[in-house]
């Protein structure tokens, strides 16, 4: 397949350095690939292709060591959701992902819970990483490092993009932004239940890096309903939005849902996911858009049962509640017949964590925020990991 075949558009991050027109025109096509498709492929973005190869090859040592050393570091032992998972060990719509995966998060020191301690900021705390592969928490460090950066630098440019300043988002992530990385395998069909790697979901955070390997396997649903192979292409990231962009753009940009089929009898397919997300204490202002593409806006849409943003409402309740919409923003939009995401199914999430309702992946607790140019979303209990 060439660049010139492909089903998604192809942007190039170095551009954003060329000044004047190239400038301008890649700010163009940024804001129509997150508008009209919500994926895109990435070139130019300065990671080093060692780093690379050196990422791929920690990620293949990882899935070859023997279970019981991936089993020491199984994610029911930490209290921050980090670890490893089995495949088929998650669940989305209702059927079981078959997929084997290793995740981490930024290394910040564990919050002492205790009264008046909000009990999501359990979710920061350190890794676990295999005694047997030492090698690894040094890698994938360094790409949490890189992509962050890669990523910070689209978030200004998408800030650049929709006629604001270019540090609007900053607040938002601010020195401690989540920075979650997703290691995965998926074992070839013979090893499998089903077809579904991982089922259709949307992500969460901001933006979504995907570095693949050589087997296809990642699909985008197009608008009309048809899935959109996202075929690998050397040198490059797939970037997705995530609903935290649509939030913030009243649905201007667009969270598409995406999915991962299993690969063929006799193959695997390897994946590494980075995906940059708000602090946890952070609120999510709407942007004020510019009046051409506010009007634009479609307001978000949800991903039901467990969406963002679960209805839209007036009021200001003090409970977990929704979004109060600004005057004349469109209403929430439920896509028909959307997939749903369901939570992980492992013994420590079917036990609850203690009192843990709030502390559920996929489950926001938000309360509005009244703001002077539109709605405020309080991130608050939403956990860290992502479908990928």
């Amino acid at each position: 397949m060439t660049t010139d075949t492909l089903a998604l558009p192809l942007l190039d991050l170095s551009r954003l350095d060329a000044g004047g027109a190239a400038r301008q025109a890649f700010l163009d096509q940024l804001r129509a690939a997150a508008r009209d498709v919500g994926f895109f492929y990435l070139r130019g973005h300065g990671v080093p292709e060692a780093l690379v190869a050196q990422v791929k090859a920690e990620a293949r040592r990882f899935f070859a060591l023997p279970e019981a050393d991936k089993l020491a570091i199984e994610m029911v032992h930490s209290p921050h959701f980090r670890g490893y998972t089995r495949a088929a060990w998650e669940r989305t719509r209702g059927e079981p992902d078959w997929r084997e995966q290793f995740d981490i998060g930024a290394e910040r020191a564990v919050i002492p819970q205790g009264p008046g301690v909000p009990p999501w900021l359990r979710l920061q705390g350190p890794n676990q990483w295999p005694e047997a592969q030492p090698a690894l928490k040094t890698t994938l460090l360094r790409w949490q490092a890189e992509l962050t950066r890669v990523a910070i630098r689209l978030l200004e440019a998408f800030a650049a993009a929709l006629g604001q300043a270019g540090d609007a988002l900053e607040p938002i992530y601010g020195d401690t932004p989540n920075q979650h990385i997703k290691i995965i395998r998926y074992p070839g069909r013979e090893a499998t239940g089903s077809g579904q790697g991982v089922g259709a979901h949307k992500d969460s955070g901001f933006l979504t890096l995907l570095l693949q390997d050589t087997q296809r396997g990642l699909q985008v649903e197009g608008e009309d309903g048809r899935w959109i192979d996202a075929e690998p292409v050397p040198g490059t990231f797939v970037v997705n939005i995530g609903e935290l962009l649509e939030l913030a753009t009243n649905g201007y940009l667009r969270a598409t849902v995406h999915r991962v089929i299993t690969p063929p009898a006799g193959t695997d397919r390897l994946s590494v996911a980075f995906f940059l997300g708000a602090r946890l204490d952070a609120t999510v202002p709407l942007l004020d858009l510019p009046p051409a593409l506010a009007a634009e806006a479609r307001g978000p849409a949800s991903d039901p049962p467990e969406p963002a943003v679960p209805r839209c409402r007036p009021e200001l309740p003090e409970g977990p509640a929704a979004l109060a919409p600004r005057r004349g923003a469109a209403p929430l939009r439920r896509r028909p017949g959307g997939p749903s995401r369901h939570r992980l199914n492992t013994p420590r999430h079917r036990a609850g964590l203690g009192s843990g309702a709030q502390l559920h992946p996929f489950h926001f607790t938000h309360h509005v925020i009244p703001a002077k140019a539109g709605i405020s979303l309080q991130i608050g209990a939403r956990s860290p990991l992502s479908r990928g």
